[in-house]
C-alpha cells in the first residue's frame, strides 16, 4: 500500500478523486460492467430512471399485462406487483450459466415482456418479504 501522507491536502482530494475515476472508468471494462451497460442501452427511459433511482426497473408481462419488478440480482429477484403497488408473488428464474448480473436481469426483462407464460412454467414462486424485497442499491 503506497503511503500519500506526505501530499498537501488539496493533493490528497485530487488523489481520492482520480482513484473513484479509475475505478468508475475501470468496471466499465470488466464483464459485470460490460453486462450492465448493456442493460441499461435495452431498458426504456422511464425503466433507466427506475433503475438509477431505486435500483430495479418495472416491465409489463407479455401475455398477462401483469406488472413485474426486477430487482439487482441473478436470482429471487423478481416479484409480481398487484394494482397498488404491492409486492404479490416472487419469481425465482434465471438463464443457464454463469453470467454478470446485467445479463441475467436483460434475460429476465426480455423473457418476461416476450414469453410471459413459459417463465411462470418454470419459474420457482416464494412469498417476498422485506429481506428480499427491500430497496436495492442504484446501480445505474
Amino acid at each position: 500500500m503506497l503511503d500519500f501522507r506526505w501530499l498537501p491536502p488539496g493533493g490528497r482530494s485530487r488523489l481520492r478523486a482520480t482513484r473513484i475515476l479509475f475505478i468508475k472508468h475501470g468496471a466499465d471494462a470488466t464483464p459485470e460492467g460490460r453486462s450492465l451497460r448493456l442493460l441499461r442501452k435495452w431498458l426504456s427511459p422511464r425503466q433507466r430512471e427506475q433503475f438509477a433511482r431505486k435500483g430495479y426497473f418495472e416491465v409489463i408481462g407479455s401475455d398477462s399485462q401483469k406488472r413485474y419488478r426486477i430487482y439487482v440480482g441473478a436470482s429471487v429477484n423478481v416479484c409480481e406487483m398487484d394494482e397498488r403497488g404491492h409486492l404479490r408473488e416472487g419469481l425465482c428464474f434465471m438463464p443457464i450459466g454463469a453470467l454478470p448480473i446485467g445479463d441475467v436481469m436483460l434475460a429476465q426483462k426480455i423473457a418476461l415482456e416476450t414469453c410471459e407464460a413459459e417463465v411462470l412454467a418454470v419459474a420457482r414462486k416464494f412469498t417476498p418479504n422485506g429481506f428480499h424485497f427491500r430497496q436495492s442499491r442504484p446501480l445505474g
